[in-house]
Order: structure tokens, then sequence, then C-alpha cells
């Protein structure tokens, strides 16, 4: 499979492991710079148990987005694989990957909405 070649406007296959690869060392430094911010607030117990739920939850969301990303390489992998093959025996559901797109950008939207809050407080 040519990773040069374009999946989407704009954007190749290349490009897109390079996105993957970016937001995961990105939500490395993010979430170690949270926990930096965050440490000196914590007090007693009873800042940690309000404290840790946000660090954990920030993280979780990085991960979903990831997540998305790579499920969406995948399918465009296979997509490829069934065209070099010519068989025609598996046919791909394009709703499949709208479904997906959305998602991915439901998460992201969800990733902006979290740091801005973070921000704020």
């Amino acid at each position: 499979m040519d990773s040069s070649k374009e999946i989407f406007k704009g954007k190749s296959l290349s490009d897109l492991f390079g996105e993957i690869y970016d937001n995961s060392r990105e939500t490395k430094t993010q979430v170690k710079a949270l926990i930096g911010e965050l440490k000196p607030l914590i007090e007693n117990i009873g800042d940690a148990t309000l404290i840790v739920p946000m660090i954990k939850e920030y993280m979780e969301i990085g991960v979903k987005n990831d997540e998305h990303l790579i499920k969406l390489a995948t399918v465009i992998q296979r997509i490829e694989a069934i065209q070099a093959k010519g068989d025609g025996s598996e046919i791909f559901d394009f709703e499949s990957l709208q479904d997906l797109l959305e998602e991915s950008e439901n998460v992201q939207e969800e990733v902006k909405n979290v740091s801005e809050e973070d921000k704020e407080e």
C-alpha cells in the first residue's frame, strides 16, 4: 500500500500515522504538565480524590482520540488490500467510515472542552 496516497482532502495515510504518533506524544506531555501543575495543590487525601479523576478523564479522552485514528487507518488499509486483491467478495461499508470520522470529531471536541475547562480552573 502506498502511504503517500491521499485518503481524503489534504491527508495521506502517512500523514494520518504521523498525527497518531504526534497526538500520543502531545498527550503524554500534556498529562505530565497537568500533573506537575496540580501536584502542589494536593495537600490531603480529599484534594487527591477531587483532582485525580480529572487527570484520569483527560488521559482517557486522549487515548480514545488516538484509538479512533488508528481504527481509521485500519479501515483504509483494509480498503486498499481489497482493491489490490481485486476481489469483490468483501464490500466496505462507507457508513462505518463516516460514523468513525464523526466519532473522532466528537472526541476531539471533548478534548478541546476539557483543555478549556482546565485553563479556566
